[in-house]
């Protein structure tokens, strides 16, 4: 019995379904009291402004909160409290986002970082991609068989890369994100996004039984 492994491969590009970004919120004072207020008061501010774009957010989450004392140049005689609250919001209306960046950014102490691209991990996308992979390596099969004057005959494995009996890694299904090119022209003007396109790549390895090659005299 004769056999051709063959690697299937297929890659799309999509525009992107979320977009994500990080927002810091921050605190100083020479009173830790004070510090921990203005952080609390602050963090509010930011949860009352995102209240108000909640058809745009898709969720919000806390990730980090720090607080912590400034000591001098000698000894341990604290000079100020500083103190922050981290979150990160993913947000799936695209013609608001632009006017929440800027909206959240115009706050005092806040610094943003984003966005971020991304599709959803259940975007039918992945699906797509993965038949189209399977398609490539049927294909692929095919056409092997046919350069030595064969015919498949069946399927003997299908697999991701690595998890074959024989496969050797050689790629994984992935996707690619990367931030915004961005036209912004702050103090009033819309903040121009151009979402950046996602890159979507599957891979998977076949293994075919032949009927007998004809390899010629």
């Amino acid at each position: 019995m004769t056999v051709v492994a063959v690697r299937g491969e297929a890659t799309r590009e999509v525009d992107p379904e979320l977009a994500e970004f990080t927002v810091v919120v921050s605190a100083r004072d020479k009173d830790r009291q004070t510090t921990l207020t203005r952080l609390r008061e602050r963090a509010d501010a930011l949860r009352e402004l995102l209240d108000r774009h909640g058809e745009a957010v898709e969720r919000r989450e806390t990730s980090g909160l720090h607080v912590h004392a400034e000591m001098g140049k000698k000894g341990e005689r604290v000079t100020a409290y500083s103190g922050s609250v981290v979150t990160t919001v993913t947000v799936h209306d695209f013609a608001a986002l632009g006017e929440l960046l800027l909206t959240v950014a115009n706050q005092d102490q806040t610094h943003v970082d984003g966005p971020r691209w991304s599709l959803r991990p259940d975007s039918p996308v992945h699906k797509e991609v993965r038949r189209a992979a399977v398609a490539d390596a049927i294909a692929r099969g095919k056409e092997y068989a046919e350069a030595l004057g064969a015919q498949v005959v069946d399927l003997l494995e299908l697999s991701d890369p690595g998890l074959g009996a024989e496969a050797v890694p050689l790629g994984f299904f992935q996707s690619y994100d990367s931030r915004a090119k961005s036209g912004a022209a702050y103090g009033g003007a819309p903040l121009q996004l151009d979402p950046q396109r996602q890159r979507v790549r599957a891979v998977v390895e076949a293994r075919f039984t032949i009927t007998t090659p004809v390899l010629g005299a």
